[in-house]
């Protein structure tokens, strides 16, 4: 195969549906993929670099940050220090340039992405503050989320972290005044099952906020409010809490939902022949030629597929199938995420925490690397949105999500000290056929 630096390669890249990565690095190396990514992305520092060097120094994390490669652990710090340096206070923000618009204050992957990484650290306190002023804030008296355009996902995706979060940090700082904002979140979701049940089950909404426009029944949006529900039902159960009276109904509605999305995916998805094509909604759907080749190839490869992964929901072959997806049919680049014809990198953590729970540790490894040395500016490690490829430049600004992949993930790389590191990567479900609901989960790997 032609060498990455070589000019045939680069005014291809496009074309690639493989990604070199697999074959180049069939032992995944944070050293070679430094290499391969060279030269790599260059911008302007987000964040002032005397501040963050300061923030670091400053950092006292549980465990410590020791993943076995510097680079990577210095990933984690200035992901760490970036919240901080990037929330007003206790108030969140989304980013720099136009994403530190106020309009973006409430986008929940922000407070998913900063209240994880915290508490996987052991920088408990921090998380338990943070989640508590959004829920406060951002949790409207209906039960919505006080954001423009929020998922159906995303309600789910803050239930499951509130259960994860209380696994981890316990309810001191955050429970007593957060409870009922989850709560009415919760019941939102139950009253759109209710209003979904006369037809098959599965809930419509718009799939995130850039596509607004376009909603419909998907796959990824259904897996996680049924996964939030069966979280938020564990948590109350733990806790002892009532939760309005709604557990029992919040267990029952999410076995029953995720029992009807899997059987909306088999309807969808032919089992046979390996197709790598999954429609993300119920409906027509144009097939790409590839996962980059239109809108919602694009959509579906950078967020749908790796949230419908971290849902949990796939029996393991379904699973696998998606990862194959990305591998084989222009998903990836260098461990990237490909959008169009640039990469965007900000909900891997959701794929790394999918590939992860499927035992593919090499796969993990070489989109964690990729991430961190191309998806991350050069000297000062800034996260953009948006990168271009090759040359590496910024496309879209510095978001806090992106900043924070490195953090999220490679706390699974450091010996695990029995507490629940996985967050929205819920341990996958795998029903022994889609009638049987929701079974226990397997054991969690280390």
């Amino acid at each position: 195969m032609t060498s990455p630096r070589g000019p045939e390669w680069v005014e291809n890249w496009q074309r690639l549906r493989e990604d070199p990565a697999v074959s180049e690095l069939a032992i995944p190396d944070l050293t070679r993929m430094l290499d391969l990514c060279s030269p790599r992305t260059v911008g302007e520092p987000a964040l002032d670099p005397d501040v963050m060097e300061r923030e670091v120094d400053r950092l006292a994390t549980h465990p410590e940050v020791d993943t076995g490669h510097e680079f990577l652990d210095l990933s984690v710090k200035v992901g760490l220090a970036s919240i901080d340096l990037t929330f007003r206070g206790d108030h969140p923000r989304y980013g720099a340039g136009m994403y530190s618009q106020p309009e973006h204050e409430g986008f929940p992957p922000t407070i998913i992405a900063a209240v994880d990484a915290l508490s996987a650290w052991g920088l408990t306190e921090r998380a338990s503050r943070l989640f508590e002023y959004w829920l406060s804030h951002f949790v409207r008296a209906d039960g919505t989320i006080d954001y423009y355009a929020p998922s159906i996902a995303e309600y789910g995706q803050v239930l499951h972290l509130a259960d994860v979060l209380e696994k981890r940090a316990g309810p001191a700082g955050w429970w007593d005044a957060g409870s009922a904002g989850l709560a009415r979140m919760a019941g939102h979701l139950l009253r759109l099952r209710a209003e979904a049940e006369g037809d098959d089950g599965l809930i419509p909404g718009i799939p995130e906020a850039d596509e607004s426009g376009a909603p419909g029944r998907y796959f990824h949006n259904n897996a996680w409010a049924a996964r939030g529900l069966t979280s938020w039902a564990e948590l109350c159960s733990r806790l002892g809490a009532e939760a309005g009276g709604r557990v029992g109904e919040s267990r029952e509605k999410a076995a029953a939902l995720a029992e009807d999305t899997l059987a909306a995916i088999a309807r969808t998805w032919p089992a046979e022949g390996g197709d790598w094509w999954l429609p993300p909604r119920v409906g027509p759907a144009e097939r790409p030629d590839s996962l980059t080749a239109t809108r919602l190839a694009s959509y579906t490869n950078y967020r749908y597929y790796p949230e419908l992964l971290s849902s949990g929901i796939l029996p393991e072959p379904w699973a696998n199938r998606l990862v194959d997806a990305r591998l084989s049919a222009g998903g990836q680049l260098l461990g990237m995420t490909r959008f169009a014809g640039w990469l965007d990198d900000w909900p891997l953590a959701d794929y790394l925490y999918g590939v992860w729970n499927l035992g593919r540790k090499d796969d993990f490894l070489r989109s964690l690397f990729g991430h961190v040395a191309f998806h991350q500016a050069e000297g000062h490690l800034t996260a953009y949105e948006q990168v271009t490829f090759w040359p590496g430049r910024q496309k879209a600004p510095y978001c806090l999500p992106c900043q924070l992949v490195a953090a999220r993930a490679a706390r699974l790389l450091v010996a695990q000290d029995g507490r629940d590191m996985t967050a929205c990567a819920a341990r996958p479900r795998r029903p022994r056929s889609v009638s049987t609901g929701w079974p226990d989960s397997p054991s969690a790997r280390v």
